[in-house]
């Protein structure tokens, strides 16, 4: 009797694994991109070891619109001809036009005590020794569902290009 809880619980788990790896691999390939400026960061703790700390510009000017509630929601991102974002709104659930974009965020104390809006990751990790590659990092490169979710996919320069 055990024995099969146990198989039965490791099917459970091993289900929902792969149900959540395969949502993530279609908001990768799917999802639309769009790119958040990074805000700035102090230069003495923005390369620590073999990662990234990233902060979003569009965070930053929407955490001036929030009162004390709500702790999570959706902004609404007014995107321009090359996919960066600018914050528009929180949502209200109104329509959006053409070139905006719903994107979800949370609400969380830092270190310093501190809250602030987190969408999408807060951290990027690369390779070893590859540090030099990525201090040119300009924007975040996101690709966002229709219902708010987001993921990291890269980083670009200035220009846009892919680092």
């Amino acid at each position: 009797m055990k024995s099969k809880i146990l198989l039965v619980t490791s099917l459970l788990v091993l289900g929902t694994l792969n149900w959540m790896i395969i949502a993530k691999e279609r908001l990768i390939n799917s999802g639309q991109t769009v790119l958040c400026e990074l805000a700035p960061v102090d230069p003495r703790s923005l390369m620590q070891g073999d990662y990234m700390v990233l902060r979003y510009e569009v965070a930053e000017d929407a955490s001036s619109a929030l009162s004390a509630e709500p702790y999570d929601g959706l902004l609404v991102l007014r995107l321009d001809e090359n996919d960066v974002a600018q914050f528009q709104r929180l949502d209200d659930g109104n329509p959006l036009t053409d070139n905006e974009v719903r994107i979800r965020f949370r609400r969380r104390q830092n270190s310093f005590r501190r809250e602030t809006i987190r969408i999408g990751a807060e951290s990027y990790f690369f390779q070893e020794g590859r540090s030099d590659n990525f201090d040119k990092a300009k924007y975040g490169e996101l690709r966002v569902a229709p219902n708010g979710d987001c993921s990291l996919v890269g980083l670009r320069d200035a220009k846009l290009k892919r680092l």
